[in-house]
Formats: structure tokens, C-alpha cells, sequence
């Protein structure tokens, strides 16, 4: 898992998981500078409520 591919994601489908956050929280302090940047734009999204925390269904 990356921060990129958990971004890309939770963009594209307008969730995140349980599971990618705590996995952005448990690996924050190994992020480099752009990950911090991109790990901030996502809580902001959730804030907005444009990306939502839930489970993506498969289908």
C-alpha cells in the first residue's frame, strides 16, 4: 500500500476505508514530504466530504 494508491483511490471511489486509515496513521512518520502533502489533502477532502470513510463494494 502507498499514500499515492490510497489518494488515488479514495478520489476515485469517494471512500476510504477503516483499514487505509489506520495504515496512514500507523506509517505517517515514514512519509516523505510529498506524502505528508498528499496524506493533509485527503483529510481535507474528508472534511469536505467529498471522500467519505466506509467500505467500497465490489461488483
Amino acid at each position: 500500500m502507498s499514500v499515492g494508491a490510497v489518494f488515488l483511490e479514495s478520489l476515485n471511489s469517494g471512500v476510504i476505508t477503516t483499514a487505509e486509515v489506520d495504515w496512514l496513521t500507523k506509517h505517517q512518520k515514514h512519509f516523505n514530504r510529498a506524502e505528508v502533502a498528499t496524506a493533509l489533502r485527503l483529510g481535507r477532502l474528508m472534511d469536505e466530504g467529498r471522500v467519505n470513510l466506509g467500505c467500497r463494494l465490489s461488483g
